[in-house]
């Protein structure tokens, strides 16, 4: 049959199954706009606030369906609007398929009105761009873009399709859904030397990273620790996979982790890293870190091996398929010696002091976590709450715990909670926010007010740019530089100017009663949380030491 452009693409869509994109309309991309109007009743479009946020909200949308996310983005000022969320995704490998529309190809190199080089902005932060020049091309380009976005180390793609090609007519032919495959770890050699590994440890540790939840090997993972007696640790992406204070969990390690989890690692003889990536706020002293242990690395992106830390073995393929063949040769053991150890770490670890009468965040994410109950999806922006989210996230839930790792993006929350709750509207979404984090695209509430998505926002509001003024505090000399911003913000108003419901609390029991109140909201809902502007994420070890230089307060 023939059909033009818009319709090839909005076919395509369908074909691959999307049932929701999320994006903002203008001069490049009217006929694909006329063409989603066309075929509204099998895509469901969100307009929001700032193209930004359309790419959060599709990356949010991957992260908890695990499917492909689609962002759709005018030319010029739109495309470069997407840029943040693209690298935001790109480095925390998030599918999506982000479009953009661009001037007629006759116009293309004139300098012409709202006309940019998108395909080679993105270039280097998304797996692959395209850049239609014919329209027969197409449908094949779209399903492209979908199977390389999912193959692999998973990722964005963009597709810069010209006004001109939106418009022109051209045969098509439907096809399938595109079913992507892992090539078949067939190392069997590689297999029994691990779990022969694995078998003889006496102080074993396990890290896992965020390709733990891509490739959905949560179930297998806990087998693994609990057959073996493996304690274990996380990086901030896999936040939710073992439960907060289960007798193998050790939690968060790095830079803001337990002295428990960053003691296990320094003294353990195996060190099993499934689906992580060495970063420099985990492997802070990379030449120290983890010395004594033989490193086992399980990835499925090639490019990792020995990138940041060199590993005596190093297994590249899906972690969920590779664990799975591990599995079976494991014995079932205990190591009764190690585990008396980190008993013994656990209980000079740094915990933090409750107070009733004032907000502290560990007590706040203890009400979250409580009230919300385990089905709840948490999304966070960047800095101190993030961080304390982490840290005290006690909870197990698979693909629910959504934040910024690799990019570290203040302003991404709002638009990822919009998208995860489009994608789960019968479960809580928690959007966990600093005030410095929602001032950047807090708009995005007008999106939510609009589709009715009751989201409840907690801003934990210091009034200061929290995590860089503790930085300034511990190694500048407490000078500030432009941390305080003397923000008259009253959130309360402007909630109610947006249409959602504004409250503010100071205390711990306010804050539950209110948390609590706002669950049953019918519209999105901000907490305004007073937190002492002094208050810190500890411990915290500094860039390039180790946990013996650990700050405790």
């Amino acid at each position: 049959m023939k059909m033009n452009g818009s319709d090839i693409l909005a076919e395509v869509l369908i074909e691959q199954g999307v049932t929701t994109v999320f994006g903002y309309p203008g001069g490049s991309v009217l006929n694909i706009y006329d063409a989603l109007y066309k075929y509204s009743d099998k895509i469901t479009h969100v307009m929001t606030a700032h193209e930004q946020g359309a790419s959060h909200a599709a990356d949010g949308w991957a992260r908890v369906t695990g499917e492909t996310g689609v962002c759709i983005a005018t030319s010029g000022p739109g495309a470069t609007n997407l840029v943040t969320g693209i690298a935001t995704a790109y480095m925390d490998s998030i599918p999506m398929v982000c479009i953009t529309g661009n001037v007629p190809q006759s116009l293309i190199g004139r300098d012409s009105f709202q006309e940019v080089f998108i395909t080679g902005i993105a270039m280097p932060i998304t797996k692959h761009t395209f850049f239609v020049e014919k329209v027969e091309t197409l449908a094949d380009i779209i399903r492209d873009a979908f199977r390389i976005a999912n193959t692999g180390r998973k990722g964005p793609v963009l597709i810069d399709i010209p006004k001109d090609i939106t418009a022109a007519i051209c045969d098509f032919e439907k096809g399938n859904k595109i079913v992507t495959e892992h090539d078949k770890f067939r190392d069997t050699a590689m297999i029994d030397t691990i779990a022969d590994k694995i078998n003889n440890a006496q102080r074993p540790v396990m890290m896992y990273g965020g390709g733990v939840v891509s490739s959905e090997a949560e179930d297998v993972v806990r087998e693994i620790i609990l057959k073996s007696d493996i304690p274990a640790c996380r990086t901030m992406m896999a936040t939710g996979v073992l439960g907060f204070g289960e007798e193998q969990d050790l939690g968060l390690v790095g830079m803001h982790g337990g002295i428990t989890a960053n003691r296990a690692v320094a003294q353990c003889d195996l060190l099993i890293v499934v689906g992580a990536r060495f970063s420099d706020r985990v492997a802070l002293k990379p030449t120290h870190f983890a010395s004594k242990a033989e490193i086992i690395h399980i990835d499925i992106d090639a490019a990792e091996a020995n990138k940041n830390i060199p590993c005596h073995y190093f297994l590249v393929g899906d972690v969920n398929e590779i664990l799975k063949l591990v599995l079976p040769k494991l014995q079932t053991k205990t190591n009764s010696d190690w585990a008396t150890q980190i008993a013994e770490w656990k209980k000079i670890d740094y915990i933090p002091v409750d107070n009733d009468s004032i907000l502290k965040p560990h007590q706040m994410m203890d009400v979250i976590c409580r009230v919300a109950g385990d089905d709840q999806i948490i999304v966070t922006d960047v800095g101190q709450h993030q961080m304390w989210a982490t840290q005290f996230c006690k909870r197990i839930a698979k693909k629910s715990f959504l934040t910024s790792g690799g990019l570290g993006t203040m302003g991404y929350g709002y638009g990822a909670a919009i998208g995860a709750k489009m994608a789960m509207p019968d479960r809580n979404v928690v959007h966990i926010t600093g005030d410095g984090s929602f001032h950047m695209n807090l708009n995005e509430c007008c999106t939510a007010v609009s589709y009715e998505l009751p989201i409840v926002t907690v801003i934990m509001n210091n009034t200061v740019l929290g995590m860089v003024r503790q930085w300034q505090n511990s190694f500048y000399g407490d000078r500030f530089a432009a941390t305080d911003p003397g923000r008259k913000t009253d959130f309360v108003k402007l909630a109610e100017g947006f249409g959602a419901v504004g409250y503010r609390c100071e205390n711990i029991a306010q804050f539950e009663e209110v948390f609590t109140k706002a669950l049953t909201s019918k519209v999105p809902v901000w907490i305004d949380c007073a937190i002492d502007k002094n208050e810190k994420v500890l411990p915290m070890i500094p860039g390039g030491q180790t946990v013996d230089n650990a700050i405790k307060e």
